[in-house]
């Protein structure tokens, strides 16, 4: 007779390349990992197991979550009311509603935050309450990689805007010298990690490049990016991995916004830390110890592959990993369009001018802006 598996089976609502990276570290530690597909070409469901269904589908869901031990996310699209809903039937949902919320609702997210520096921010419904421009305007909910951010530089511009959306979150502008990410996890009782801030480099409201530690931090600010994470993980009772996206302008640091999940600035942990965030997310979430955050070289830089020019992804491994076997590829199956995700690549060491210079290389040679 068959005996049953103590290891617990955990469900990933969504299945895109967070959930696809999720499934190493669930394989070496021997936990079944179930990704909930949209559809069979998913990212995740290329290369395991899943079921497909709609996740705003409430008896999908539930039928997905029967066969699962803890639930979790890779996205903030799913509805809160089928959370609460899943939670009611006794399932174990990690982060919960009562935390998933400040993911998925900025407005509650800065009502929850009200201690910690941020931009100033109010709500708004009518473009009269706003009298000073330029200001930041953000959807309340739904907006991610840059979608659902406008810079608004005039009255009529606003009043554009909420023609589209009933309100709008609208913020100050920042005037600031860089943006970080910390990631952090935390588990059910209160265990918590943080791994070194993360520089992000943007363009067009995409990430193109992080650095790991961000270099221009001194000692002293790193450690109060961590301490304001560690702080902000506490107060949302988080349970799982999250990033919390800031600004720094000098010796100030102000919360953007949060991302309860794995996280793109956090794909450099893969290879630069001795825990990456997707085996981290998965002990956080199981209750399981948590691991090691610390850097396993002096500095990680992650490029992402963004779709241009050049569909064969394959054929540029030939030039790179001869010109730097030390590159490490990470693809997401995904079909090559532009401005898309479809991968990243990170590089560790020591000197990081020259990191730098192999990663936009890689990235443009993989999008076919260099071809040497």
């Amino acid at each position: 007779m068959a005996v049953k598996s103590e290891f617990p089976v955990v469900g990933v609502i969504g299945a895109g390349q967070l959930a696809r990276m999720m499934i190493a570290p669930a394989t070496a530690l021997g936990i079944k990992l179930i990704p909930f597909a949209s559809d069979a070409s998913d990212s995740a469901a290329q290369i395991t197991e899943c079921i497909i269904g709609d996740y705003t589908d409430l008896d999908a869901v539930k039928k997905f979550a029967e066969a699962c031990d803890v639930v979790t996310f890779e996205h903030e699209l799913i509805p809160l009311s089928i959370i609460k809903a899943l939670e009611a039937d006794g399932v174990t949902v990690r982060p919960s509603s009562q935390s998933f919320e400040y993911s998925q609702d900025k407005e509650a997210m800065r009502k929850k935050l009200t201690g910690f520096k941020a931009p100033t921010s109010k709500v708004v419904t009518s473009s009269n309450e706003i009298d000073q421009y330029p200001v930041i305007a953000k959807s309340i909910s739904g907006g991610y990689d840059g979608r659902g951010v406008w810079k608004i530089n005039s009255s009529q511009e606003l009043s554009d805007l909420l023609r589209n959306s009933p309100k709008l979150l609208i913020e100050e502008l920042i005037d600031f010298d860089y943006e970080i990410a910390v990631m952090v996890a935390r588990s059910p009782h209160s265990q918590a990690t943080s791994w070194v801030p993360t520089q992000t480099i943007q363009s067009d409201g995409i990430c193109t490049m992080t650095i790991s530690p961000a270099p221009l931090m001194s000692a002293e600010m790193s450690e109060k990016a961590q301490k304001i994470a560690l702080d902000v993980a506490a107060e949302v009772k988080l349970i799982g991995v999250m990033a919390v996206e800031m600004f720094v302008k000098g010796d100030e640091i102000f919360i953007n916004e949060l991302a309860m999940r794995p996280h793109n600035s956090g794909h450099w942990t893969i290879e630069g830390a001795r825990t990456s965030q997707f085996e981290q997310h998965l002990r956080a979430i199981l209750d399981l110890p948590l691991g090691d955050p610390a850097m396993t070289d002096g500095y990680a830089v992650m490029g992402n592959i963004l779709g241009k020019n050049k569909t064969d992804m394959y054929r540029p491994y030939l030039h790179l990993m001869a010109r730097n076997p030390s590159l490490k590829f990470h693809m997401y199956g995904k079909e090559v369009r532009p401005g898309r995700k479809i991968g990243h690549v990170n590089v560790i060491g020591k000197d990081l001018v020259e990191l730098r210079r192999e990663i936009e290389h890689a990235v443009d040679y993989m999008s076919g802006e260099v071809d040497e």
